[in-house]
């Protein structure tokens, strides 16, 4: 019997993913030299090239380079060359898929200890209570700030089509910037972009206008969104109801559900929320009530590492499967689905009764084995979660001085 798993998907750019399983964007850390992507990652995107999934959607890619998610992150702003990331658009449509590169700004989300700035609709910091120091205190944005935030994105998603990548998702979900203007619980701004839900969305819904006008009608625009933050009086799923119905008359081709941030880490199972225990597919409950009246067609990720559940997700009405550990775990998964097989290993759970603490750790591990995937390995997911946190940190350590170095020379237009 054909899947559904595997039926190709039209969208409304005219783009067609050949089948409905996508790689969701994973934070790799794995820039090379000058916040670039390197053969690294061309191998890492070419093992999920091969393995049969329909879309690969890169980990986040920074729009300005004075704000990171991590040390090792890539910069594409007007000022990067193209050459790199010709390459990795290569690399991601080498197995007949497409490619679509995940734009972001961390907003409030950046550690401490980096250099650069931290934004956000106010000056409200990360709370993760013992934890909460690990990151920088955030100013408020100007208007000015977020006008040129705007312009970044259209830059970047500009560059990306140049470079040959078939479309971007901008990333409006896990705390990051955009969710911090989506969230009331951090926007307590008393001008045009706080307040309603309509003024804390103005900023994502005129960075989607700047992009779509910046790009052709045939590269595809996404958004990825949070279902719901998972904390009390915060972004809810009938907010995200609304904002899905403001994104559809704007060119939109795909709305992505995730859920969460660092303060609530959701997307890692980790919520105290009985909806997103760690089981298969941890948003599939607010989907079943999204879908209903979605205008866009939807994807979900988080959690899903069975045919069974994917399945189960489709009949449904969403659209396309995300994965991302799954697929970290086991790179060629949609073609042992299609084979009638199952991965032979999986993540090694992190239980820790800290839960930021676990997230980080939960998040070192995924990263260790596309270390090993990008290094040409096979995957090894039974590597305790201390080992691969203290190896992460010392690669962060590492990339840390190489950033303070590039961000402290003077870059030209590319």
């Amino acid at each position: 019997m054909t899947s559904e798993l595997f039926a190709p998907l039209p969208l409304r750019s005219g783009q067609v993913l050949k089948n409905r399983i996508a790689k969701a964007a994973m934070e790799e850390n794995m820039a090379g030299t000058g916040q670039l992507p390197d053969e690294q990652l061309f191998t890492l995107y070419r093992r999920w090239a091969g393995g049969g999934t329909g879309l690969l959607i890169t980990g986040n890619v920074m729009v300005h380079a004075e704000a990171l998610t991590g040390p090792a992150g890539v910069v594409l702003d007007e000022h990067a060359p193209l050459e790199p990331f010709v390459e990795w658009a290569k690399a991601g449509k080498s197995g007949g898929g497409a490619i679509w590169m995940q734009i972001n700004h961390p907003g409030r989300q950046v550690a401490s200890d980096m250099p650069g700035v931290v934004w956000g609709p106010t000056d409200i910091g990360v709370s993760l209570g013992k934890h909460s120091s690990r990151f920088g205190k955030p100013t408020a944005m100007t208007a000015q700030q977020i006008e040129e935030t705007v312009a970044r994105y259209a830059v970047t998603a500009q560059r990306a089509e140049k470079a040959g990548f078939d479309g971007v998702e901008v990333h409006a979900a896990h705390g990051y910037l955009l969710s911090q203007f989506l969230s009331p619980l951090v926007n307590k701004r008393t001008d045009q972009w706080g307040g309603s839900l309509e003024n804390r969305a103005r900023m994502l819904l005129d960075i989607v206008r700047a992009v779509r006008a910046a790009v052709s009608p045939s590269f595809a625009v996404a958004v990825k969104l949070n279902s719901a933050d998972f904390q009390r009086g915060g972004f809810d799923a009938d907010d995200a109801r609304q904002v899905i119905a403001m994104l559809e008359p704007l060119g939109v081709d795909l709305v992505e559900l995730s859920g969460g941030s660092y303060e609530s880490p959701a997307m890692t199972g980790r919520s105290a929320d009985s909806r997103t225990r760690s089981r298969e597919a941890y948003f599939l409950d607010l989907a079943k009530d999204l879908v209903t009246t979605s205008p866009l067609p939807l994807m979900l990720t988080g959690g899903i590492t069975k045919r069974t559940t994917a399945e189960q997700v489709l009949a449904g009405g969403v659209s396309v499967i995300g994965m991302g550990t799954a697929l970290a775990v086991t790179p060629d998964l949609p073609d042992r689905w299609r084979e009638d097989r199952e991965a032979d290993r999986s993540m090694r759970p992190v239980n820790w009764s800290d839960k930021a603490l676990a997230s980080a750790a939960s998040m070192a591990q995924v990263r260790h084995q596309m270390r090993r995937l990008a290094r040409g390995s096979g995957t090894r997911p039974g590597t305790h979660p201390v080992i691969a946190l203290i190896s992460e940190q010392r690669k962060q350590r590492k990339a840390l001085r190489g950033y303070r170095t590039w961000l402290a020379k003077p870059r030209g237009k590319a």
